[in-house]
Parts: structure tokens; sequence; C-alpha cells
């Protein structure tokens, strides 16, 4: 297959109708990304289809952590906090230049209703039960904390703990993306905007309609077996073939907010927010995420409210030492999604909702040979990719390959051909000043094998390596992989989930922005003035500041 063709998602759609496939995968978010990269790495025919973009909804909304679960201590189920710890030790062994080792560094408020020592005490109960893998926690006095980090507002506090867990260095989205790029790779055929109208089994196949949101052309898709991983739209999807199942899903809203860095420490700042929860200040480069909430909402569809703003501010104002309070105007960027809770159908209404963990659970449908995805998050992802194969098997599907390794970066030897061409290149000198971190160790990061290309292209033209949207550290070269590698149909999947720059910047930054326009005609060429019409047409994350001058789209000379 041609990956590198600007016309894969066209391909991958005319085979989606022309193929009939083991597997169809509904929904590209994390679960549906997994499923499909370990079942086509173990040998299986795999489509993976999903109405919107690869990871563009849920799967896009998270805190970009990969964490144990040390918040399930606290209802003592000590054997999910021991399977998620393994988990995120897989993920950190195996992706150890996207995932890695962080400290959260958490103030204690006396009168709390657990004592400083016996969160202390718990936190080395978490290390224990994580196999020791991270750093040692820490129990902190108040002179250490002054010292150390003086930001913290200390008024209330009878000291702190620290401790370890994973994040993501670059977005959640663009973690999952990765999957969808192993999964092609491997040959199946993915392809975003393309909607599933329902499905019916005919004879031994389901027959799925699908419509190509983007064009609207209609389309047949057969496969031997369904996998709805429609994330918080999973029960729809079921309802929509006809599916009972023992699991449904309720929703908890969460909310983050990106604002200029906070503190140069690479620390998450962890606090108990007003209502209980554990509240993050989270580094993300040059800015900072601070969240999140817990609203219990209905559907699956939310935005952030002005109660949700006061909230986060209030809660951060109150525990950090700043020159000036954070206000509204403060606010780059917003995070807003729902949590799929999976609880068993007719539990999930009492009032201890909030205790809910994010475990996931898989229904098999062997007479109808169909799986469905409940609940779930991103620290356990490979364990379900696993538990989908082997579902799979189960409904029938041959796994040619079924120790095939599906994860992971690519080899050491891979890593140093890549190192040692960048070094020969001087790559790291060509990153721009301001940039927080060698170019060397993002491309690769970001890229894997497939920078090696790109250095190449930086090789024949030295231009290729120049940052093209002034802000943010992108480069040319980066973007025109995009164009050709990564589906990108809209200029939000290019801005928000292949990279961050949308969390980087302010709408209005972007609309002055002279690289945006270059950009956009990389990306889509005659349809660049399109694009970046459609893309500021949208509404904003939120609306202007009061007396504020629209943001309109500039135009693509």
């Amino acid at each position: 297959m041609d990956t590198g063709s600007p016309m894969l998602r066209a391909t991958n759609i005319d085979s989606l109708s022309r193929e009939t496939f083991d597997v169809l995968v509904l929904g590209a978010g994390i679960n549906g990304a997994v499923s499909a990269a370990a079942l086509a790495a173990k040998g299986a025919k795999v489509a993976l289809i999903d109405r919107g973009d690869f990871a563009g909804f849920t799967s896009q909304e998270s805190s970009n952590l990969a964490w144990g679960g040390i918040k399930y201590m606290e209802s003592f189920e000590l054997w999910l906090v021991r399977k998620l710890c393994k988990s995120r030790n897989l993920l950190l062994r195996s992706y150890p230049s996207s995932v890695r080792e962080i400290r959260f560094y958490t103030a204690h408020e006396r009168g709390f209703r657990h004592g400083l020592f016996k969160l202390f005490l718990g936190t080395w109960l978490y290390w224990i039960i994580g196999s020791f893998f991270t750093r040692i926690p820490r129990l902190l006095s108040r002179r250490v904390m002054a010292r150390e980090e003086p930001l913290i507002n200390l008024d209330g506090c009878d000291g702190g703990i620290e401790y370890s867990d994973a994040y993501l260095v670059d977005n959640d989205a663009r973690f999952v993306w990765g999957f969808v790029r192993a999964a092609l790779d491997r040959g199946a055929r993915a392809a975003n905007y393309v909607e599933s109208l329902g499905a019916r089994r005919e004879g031994d196949a389901w027959v799925t309609r699908a419509r190509d949101v983007l064009s609207g052309r209609e389309l047949a898709i057969r496969s031997r077996v369904l996998v709805n991983a429609c994330g918080p739209f999973v029960d729809a999807h079921n309802a929509l073939t006809g599916q009972r199942t023992g699991h449904r899903h309720i929703f908890s809203k969460g909310i983050h907010l990106i604002v200029d860095r906070l503190t140069p420490s690479r620390r998450v700042l962890t606090f108990f927010a007003d209502d209980g929860r554990l509240f993050f200040v989270i580094p993300m480069g040059p800015r900072t995420c601070i969240g999140t909430t817990d609203t219990r909402v209905e559907s699956p569809r939310a935005e952030v409210t002005p109660e949700d703003r006061r909230f986060v501010l209030s809660n951060i104002n109150k525990r950090l030492a700043l020159p000036r309070p954070l206000t509204e105007a403060d606010i780059i960027a917003e995070r807003c999604g729902v949590r799929p809770l999976a609880v068993r159908d007719g539990g999930g209404g009492g009032e201890d909702w909030l205790q809910l963990s994010r475990k996931h659970a898989i229904e098999i449908d062997r007479a109808g040979r169909h799986v469905s995805i409940f609940g779930g998050k991103l620290t356990d992802c490979i364990n379900v990719g696993e538990e989908i194969c082997a579902a799979a098997e189960e409904l029938g599907v041959a796994l040619p390959r079924p120790g095939e390794r599906w994860y992971g970066e690519p080899g050491e030897e891979v890593r140093r051909a890549f190192l040692e061409r960048a070094r020969a290149l001087d790559l790291d000198a060509l990153a721009p000043p301001r940039a927080t971190e060698k170019l060397s160790e993002r491309l690769w990061r970001r890229y894997g094998a497939q920078a090696l290309g790109m250095l190449e292209e930086i090789r024949r033209d030295r231009r290729m390596a120049d940052a093209l949207i002034e802000g943010v550290d992108d480069l040319r070269c980066e973007v025109a992989h995009a164009a050709r590698a990564e589906m990108v149909a809209k200029l939000e999947d290019f801005l928000r989930r292949r990279t961050r720059i949308a969390l980087l910047l302010r709408r209005e930054e972007l609309a002055r922005s002279p690289g945006l326009r270059e950009a956009c005609r990389i990306l889509f060429g005659d349809e660049a003035d399109q694009r970046l019409a459609e893309y500021f047409e949208q509404p904003g994350e939120r609306a202007p500041a009061e007396g504020a001058a629209p943001v309109a789209a500039p135009p693509v000379e």
C-alpha cells in the first residue's frame, strides 16, 4: 500500500467497499486504534472507521497522563491498581521517548479526610504494588516545599508527598495516531470521517452501511466480526445493531484549561480540590494544563461552562501563590471531554458514582460475532488490544502471527541509524532558539523510522527544517509529512490532533499567522482557502473576551 500518497484516504475508502474483512472496528479512539493495530499485526484483515477524525472525541481530551490508578487505593481496588501499574510500566518500557516518568508533587491541607503520614504510606504501597519501577516516594516538609516549589501556597498545609507516575510527552491524540499508523503499516484499511449508519447480519457476515461524511458517498462494508469501539457512543451503536449487553455507560465530564507556563519545574503539582478530587497542574511545554472537573452528565457531548471555568480558576488561585490571580483572559485553550464509565446494566445510579473506576469491560456476542468495548483509559490500552485479539480468535478469526509484537518504538538499531544521520546533518543546531528540546529527540519521538525520510528532505533543502508557524516548533518537513501520510482531512486534524498547535496558540494568533497560511497550502493545495475558512468559521472553544474583535479567516495568498 502506498502510505505516502495524498490519496491514501480515498484509496482506503474504495477498498472498504470492495473487500471483505475479518474484522471491522468502529471507532478510532484509543480502544479502536489499539484493536486495529493488534489484529493487523497478528495477521487479521482489518478495517477501521470513525465518523470523525482519529482520536477526535474522548481520546483527545485526557490529562495526557499514563498513571497506575493511585486514586483507586482509597476504594481498596488493589487488584486494579496492580493491573494499571503493570500497564503503565509496560508503556514506559515500550515507549521510552513518548511515555516518561514524571514526579507528582502533592500538597496536603490540614483537616483533609486522610492524614499526611497515612497518604505517604499509601504512596509507598503504591510504589511497591508498581514493582518499584519508578523513583521512590518522598515525604515533604513545608520548608522543603517552600524551597523547591515556591509557587505553592502553603497556607493551611502541613507538608506534602512526592511520588511518580507517567505522562505523554506529546498529546494524547498523537499517541493514538501512532497505533492507527501501525495498523496501516500492517495492511489495515483505515479512514476517518466515515460514519456507520448501522449494521446487520447477512449469512455469516456483517454488512455495515457507512457514509463518507465529507463527500456524502454511501458504501457497504462486509466483515466476519464487528467490534464496537465507539467510546461513549457504544450504547447508541449497539441500539442500531440490536445488541443486548450487560454493561452500559454513564458519563463524567472533565475539563482542563491551558494557560501560559506557571512554573519551570518538570513536575505535576497535585492538590485536592474543593470537591475532594485530585487536581493537577501539568507541564505542557511552554504552557501549563490545569484541571480537572468531574461532573455527571447525561450526554456524551459536553462543553465547558462558565461554572467549570470558575471552579478551575478558583481552585488554582487558592492553591498557588501567583503574582496575580488567573482570569478567563489568561486561558489560551480549553479541553472538554466525557469519561465513559462502564457500569452493569441497572447500576451506576447511586450517589457514589464518583468512586467508579475507569476499568474497561469487553462483551462478546458469540452467536452474532460481535464485540463491544466499554469504558477504559489510555494507560490500559495494550491490554485492550490483546483482549480484542483473544476475542477475535474466539469468534473464529485466524491470527497466523499470534506472537507478533504490535506495540512499542522501533528497535535500537533503527534509532542509532537515525541519530547518526542527524548528527551528520548537525540537525540539533537547526532548532529554533526557543525550542524546549533537541530537534533530533522530537523528530524521533513523533515519527520513529519515518523521521529518516525527513532527514533526507532536510539534507536536500535546509528550508525543510524551518519552523513554519510562529510560536511553535513544528517544521516545514513535518507539515509536508502530515500532508502525505497522516490522512489530514481538515485543518483541525493537523492543529489539534497530529500536532498540539491549537493547544499552544490562541485562535487569534493563528488567524494572524502567515505560517499557517503556508501550512494550509502544503496540506491542502488548491483547497487551502476553503479549509482555512472552514476552521475559523467553526465556533471557538470558548467565546472571545468581551469587546474583542471576532476572529476571521486570513486569506491564503
